[in-house]
């Protein structure tokens, strides 16, 4: 459902009060139960505050008609009590407050972990498609803060119930009728809370596009990676025009908000005052006549000038927590994401042996979820264990799409693709990615030091240096990084303190070497592994990768026709279908799209 069009029935919302509840006792336990015990006492404060505050003042009274040292001692005790409940309403507000913090800051880290946990079951698609990111982006948005909000909202209105009940014994004896109208007084300020509570869930939840347009507008003008042509073209101002434009229609919207919000407060706010002076009329003619005390009168100012608050405080909480549950709606959409798609077809998955196998794909086609035509179609291809195979073709031809499917990062719309006989499908696809080695073209340039660059290529040997050290030598990054200034305790990047940002060629060979830290790999991917070095280190690392793809199978994405030129069978790649396959001399004999694709890159050379 869209999230203009949501909205919570009251069994819907009533179930997100549990939930809510169940995540605070799950995430601080000893904070949760302090938090409910304090607020028993606070609810039974100011009615013991008020109550005493009436006898001070008939006290008062019966002190200056009738003087007495037991009078004035009277006064003195009451006094006294007062202020020992002012102190204990100081106390357990303090309290009250310290476990809240530490449970806003454990529930805080429980659901941000949890919100993590989903992201690494997540499939690609998922972060592909703009509706997806969009629930997860509301979800990380809002939901952490939200589940304690809903439970400090039960909260407050259970206390305010409870004081409004002290409130109403108060009351009995001098005009319990007074209850009864300030709430009906409160409840058009209810609803319509509630109402513009739904308006704000809907507006913050449909502009997530934009938002995130917006975000990435204020990503533009302030990363390295971009300053450069935003400098160069004067891009400053377009850019900047477009933020403030985007920024300008939310403030409106907001705005538009916002002023509803303060004439139906100030409107209905009218209605409850009134009501508040009808009954204090009523209430100071009969002390007038001597009907009742002037610490009865005291005392129904006091409780209904706090008995309004805590309606409104209820009302409005009710609302609030209408608000939140909309809101913690979002965290269970994303938390209730189906992600099975990656889960082997069959119990207990197929198992294979050590060792590179035979890769088939048999009329394997495929289409990105929401798009029309085919990014693969009707491909057929098998590689031998230990054969070399590259992959050529324009941009857009299906070679990275290709390499998604071999690593179940997608499934094939059509056909089937094999890896030692069986289905990719049956296999468990933690132990498929165990077996393969790659270096994307978008390869991740990861904030830490340098060894753990080259070390998250296994992560189980992160920590074991020589063989770090062995896959900086084999990808050509080992004297880049002995140059640095810890070498390879250096921090790369330039994100943090002491950072040390690397050149586009440094970067890629530290992305190589992380391939090559998976050293038992059975298959090596690499997808323009050479894009961003020079000539020299290409022929170097070439000669590097022929010794490490022994026994291996190998897969090259390559612009490069002096890198395809290394591989056994070269596969070319047009508009989606497999339309060449062969030797580089078999194909340049050919005279087909590969033949002419080499004259044109030759022809520069010349």
């Amino acid at each position: 459902m869209a999230a203009r069009d949501r909205r919570l029935s009251t069994r819907q919302l009533l179930a997100q009060v549990p939930r809510a509840l169940a995540l605070v006792w799950e995430a601080d336990r000893r904070s949760a139960l302090a938090q409910a015990a304090l607020t028993v006492v606070q609810a039974a404060l100011p009615a013991a505050l008020a109550w005493v505050g009436k006898l001070i003042i008939d006290a008062v009274v019966d002190a200056a008609r009738e003087p007495s040292d037991d009078a004035r001692a009277a006064v003195m005790r009451l006094v006294s009590v007062e202020l020992g409940l002012a102190v204990v309403t100081l106390l357990v507000g303090r309290l009250s407050s310290l476990s809240r913090e530490l449970l806003r800051m454990r529930l805080g880290n429980l659901l941000n972990e949890r919100l993590l946990e989903k992201s690494l079951t997540l499939e690609l698609r998922h972060f592909e498609d703009s509706e997806t990111y969009d629930v997860m982006q509301n979800a990380r948005r809002e939901s952490a803060s939200r589940p304690l909000s809903l439970a400090m909202a039960v909260i407050g209105i259970a206390r305010n119930l409870l004081t409004l009940s002290t409130f109403a014994v108060l009351l009995w004896r001098v005009s319990w009728w007074t209850t009864l109208v300030l709430l009906v007084a409160a409840l058009p300020a209810f609803f319509a809370e509630t109402k513009l509570s739904g308006e704000a869930f809907r507006l913050y939840s449909w502009r997530a596009p934009e938002g995130r347009r917006l975000n990435y507008l204020e990503w533009l003008l302030t990363r390295d990676s971009t300053v450069k042509e935003v400098k160069l073209f004067g891009l400053g101002p377009l850019i900047l025009g477009r933020y403030r434009a985007l920024f300008s229609k939310f403030l409106a919207e907001d705005q538009r908000l916002a002023v509803k919000r303060l004439v139906l407060g100030t409107l209905l706010g009218a209605l409850s005052l009134a009501a508040f002076y009808v009954c204090y009329l009523v209430v100071a003619g009969r002390a007038a006549t001597g009907q009742l005390s002037v610490g009865d009168l005291t005392l129904s100012l006091v409780v209904f000038r706090q008995g309004q608050g805590a309606f409104e405080a209820v009302l409005s909480s009710v609302a609030g927590l209408y608000e939140d549950a909309l809101f913690l709606s979002n965290l269970e959409a994303f938390l209730q994401l189906p992600t099975s798609a990656e889960r082997a077809r069959v119990s207990p998955p197929r198992a294979l042996p050590k060792g590179p196998h035979r890769l088939e794909l048999e009329h394997v086609s495929f289409r990105y979820p929401g798009k029309a035509g085919f990014a693969l179609h009707d491909v057929s291809l098998t590689l031998e264990p230990g054969e070399r195979l590259a992959l050529v073709g324009e941009n857009g031809a299906g070679k990275s799409t290709l390499i998604k499917l071999l690593l179940r990062l997608y499934e094939p719309t059509e056909g089937v693709i094999r890896y030692g006989g069986v289905d990719l499908r049956d296999l468990d696809v933690a132990d498929l990615r165990a077996r393969v080695g790659a270096v994307f073209q978008d390869f991740v340039r990861y904030q830490f030091t340098a060894a753990e660059n080259v070390g998250l290529g296994e992560p189980q040997r992160i920590e074991d240096r020589p063989a770090i050290e062995a896959a900086a030598e084999a990808g050509g990054a080992k004297a880049d990084i002995e140059a640095l200034p810890q070498r390879y305790d250096t921090t790369l990047g330039g994100w943090f303190e002491k950072g040390q940002e690397l050149s586009g060629g440094q970067w890629q060979k530290l992305a190589v070497s992380r391939a090559f830290m998976r050293a038992d790999a059975e298959v090596l991917v690499l997808d323009e592994p050479t894009a961003a070095i020079d000539a020299e280190a290409e022929v170097a690392l070439f000669e590097r990768f022929q010794q490490l793809a022994r026994q291996r199978t190998a897969i090259i994405i390559s612009h490069r026709f002096s890198t395809v030129r290394m591989a056994d069978r070269i596969a070319v790649l047009e508009q989606g279908r497999l339309t060449e396959l062969g030797t580089h001399e078999a194909l340049v004999a050919h005279g087909g799209r590969y033949a002419h694709l080499f004259a044109l890159q030759a022809r520069g050379y010349r």
